[in-house]
């Protein structure tokens, strides 16, 4: 993992993920949740695999994530195993907490990886 965005991500809550539109090729950004673990950000999708930037991802599996004025390009692999995905929510709880996780993500079926390095 380079330091720099490691040192960006130390202590932030969010980061601005940009995807390509599958359907425009257009840059589309917005603020997502992310957790880390070792040299991988993952992130979870709040409607799911109904996500319109998750369905962007599949097609295009490149993105952007920046933070603290420090950004990397990386690829982005769309995690469906459901023990995954219930291991990466499970760190969202410890994160965010249980209460937030269940109010603001309804549909958990999906994650995303990105390798930081």
């Amino acid at each position: 993992m380079t330091n720099a965005i490691g040192d960006a991500l130390e202590g932030v809550q969010e980061v601005e993920l940009t995807v390509t539109g599958r359907r425009t090729g257009r840059q589309l950004s917005r603020p997502v949740w992310f957790v880390q673990e070792n040299d991988n950000v993952f992130l979870v999708p709040v409607t799911g695999s109904d996500s319109q930037w998750y369905k962007n991802v599949r097609q295009i599996p490149v993105v952007q994530l920046a933070a603290n004025g420090t950004s990397l390009r990386s690829s982005a692999t769309p995690i469906t195993d459901a023990d995954r995905v219930d291991h990466i929510v499970a760190m969202f709880r410890d994160k965010y907490g249980a209460d937030q996780i269940a109010s603001l993500y309804p549909k958990h079926d999906v994650a995303v990886r990105v390798p930081l390095g």
